[in-house]
């Protein structure tokens, strides 16, 4: 039996729909620790390509006056609260970002400044039991751009709670990343099919820098 085109299937299926890109948005970072760029780190993932990618972007949006948050993982092992529970035993690599531990530190190409909030996180999603939410709220954002690591993990995670969190999530493609390509895009596949869409860098840059415009526009009147 011939397989489907899987793309023409789940679009006559009615998944895919693209969503309505609003004019408030914000930029998530997701865990650019050294731990996913440092070769001899369990967590290695060979994706400085992302990195740049999303260095290009979030110097786009600081010059449209766009937010740009960054999240990072930390644990401490004891103490319940921020020891990552059954996901910190589920995942021995974790143990990378115990707190002072070097890898779980950002790396001098991608590190937040002094007016990009860090959101510390010990779950896959930046959302959960975090104030992330609240802060979009609080600045107005309709929209959030996506990218850090890993596509799989907490990019895919956090995009799921955007959605659900009423922000609609966009997921950076150049700027996300995984350890196995085949996993990275099979992970943007169904995330274009059920949760967010999927734009590539030149897309969103072109995204931001049209606020940047219609922003400078309107100072001028």
């Amino acid at each position: 039996m011939r397989r489907p085109d899987i793309r023409a299937d789940y679009a006559a299926a009615g998944f895919g729909r693209a969503l309505p890109w609003g004019r408030r948005p914000a930029l998530l970072l997701v865990d650019f620790a050294a731990a996913y760029f440092v070769p001899d780190s369990p967590l290695y993932a060979g994706v400085e390509a992302a990195r740049a990618a999303a260095a290009r972007l979030r110097a786009a949006c600081r010059a449209a006056g766009i937010p740009r948050l960054f999240t990072r993982v930390e644990y401490v092992p004891g103490d319940p609260a921020r020891s990552g529970g059954l996901f910190y035993r589920k995942v021995a690599a974790l143990s990378c970002f115990n707190a002072g531990n070097p890898l779980g530190d950002f790396t001098p190409e991608l590190a937040p400044d002094a007016d990009e909030p860090v959101i510390v996180k010990q779950y896959p999603s930046a959302f959960f039991r975090t104030d992330l939410a609240q802060r979009l709220e609080d600045l107005g954002v309709d929209t959030l751009l996506i990218t850090g690591l890993s596509t799989s993990g907490c990019v895919r995670a956090s995009a799921v709670d955007a959605l659900c969190h009423g922000f609609v999530p966009v997921v950076v493609r150049d700027a996300v990343g995984d350890r196995d390509e085949r996993v990275h895009e099979a992970n943007l596949f169904d995330l274009e099919a059920k949760t967010a869409d999927v734009a590539d860098l030149a897309r969103v840059l072109a995204y931001v820098e049209g606020i940047a415009a219609e922003r400078t526009a309107a100072a001028k009147t």
